[in-house]
């Protein structure tokens, strides 16, 4: 190879190096919940900001107050509130979000009380034949710590990790999905909008009513589902400026569009509870 042609490799070389140094790149880390939505909103994000690459990693909410405080994310995604231990962190909702109890598709219950979903996750009621005329063990699928979904579920009806009988620990909502939709007996909790999702894609599970409310994007909206969540980015302190103009988009009107394609509720739509007659 000639000199000249060796020096305009180089050139090439350091051109290209330069190129990928410029190009600037966000990390967001944490919920599996907010992961697909927010991977759709990264695509939009980058085509509408050439040069821009956003990195969108799940692995639990836990790990995306981890990654920000260790400063390897600039946005952690958590499916759930900040704690009072977590405030040195600032959280900032992209949208809401409510968590559907979900069983197979061949299980005909349709609606569970409070305390009959205690029972079964307490290992209380063991044949879905005590409730019901589905002659079949349950099977419980339940989630793994660092996870914010078990932590609302846990409070919401007011168990102990340790008094849960789990047959099977998942991680992301996906993996509770495949893990009831292969089984007649089982029964998992997940993410309304990863339920009603897979359901419309045609998977083998029934979404389950809570006291009779059903979990779907317009019961989260008016307020009147009982097991809900904010969904939320979280940062140390003040974003920089890529940071801040994600979240700015993510919260603009074409965020909301794949907000509601995800099944959630945009964070600006406020809850409207109904107030009762009399």
């Amino acid at each position: 190879m000639s000199l000249s042609r060796i020096w305009i490799l180089l050139v090439l070389l350091n051109l290209s190096a330069c190129g990928q140094h410029d190009r600037e790149t966000l990390v967001l880390t944490g919920s599996s919940t907010l992961g697909p939505l927010m991977s759709d909103i990264a695509a939009d994000f980058e085509a509408a900001n050439p040069g821009v690459r956003v990195d969108v990693q799940t692995g639990g909410s836990s790990r995306g107050i981890a990654d920000v405080r260790r400063g390897t994310a600039d946005l952690g995604m958590i499916s759930r509130e900040l704690r009072s231990d977590e405030s040195d962190l600032s959280a900032h909702v992209v949208a809401r979000d409510g968590i559907s109890l979900i069983v197979h598709a061949d299980n005909p219950v349709s609606a569970l009380g409070n305390e009959q979903v205690a029972q079964l996750f307490r290992g209380e009621i063991s044949n879905w034949g005590e409730l019901i005329d589905h002659d079949v063990p349950v099977t419980i699928v339940h989630k793994g710590q660092g996870r914010a979904t078990l932590d609302v579920f846990l409070a919401y009806f007011g168990l102990n990790d340790r008094d849960v009988r789990a047959h099977l620990i998942v991680g992301e909502n996906q993996q509770a999905i495949r893990s009831v939709a292969g089984n007649r007996g089982a029964i998992g909790y997940v993410s309304i909008g990863a339920a009603l999702h897979e359901q419309e894609l045609g998977t083998s599970i029934r979404i389950v009513s809570i006291e009779g409310i059903a979990p779907d994007a317009d019961a989260v909206a008016r307020g009147i589902y009982p097991l809900t969540r904010n969904l939320n980015l979280v940062s140390q302190g003040i974003p920089g400026d890529l940071a801040s103009e994600f979240l700015r988009f993510a919260r603009s009107g074409q965020g909301d569009v794949r907000v509601r394609e995800h099944f959630f509720v945009p964070a600006a739509e406020e809850p409207a509870v109904e107030e009762n007659e009399g």
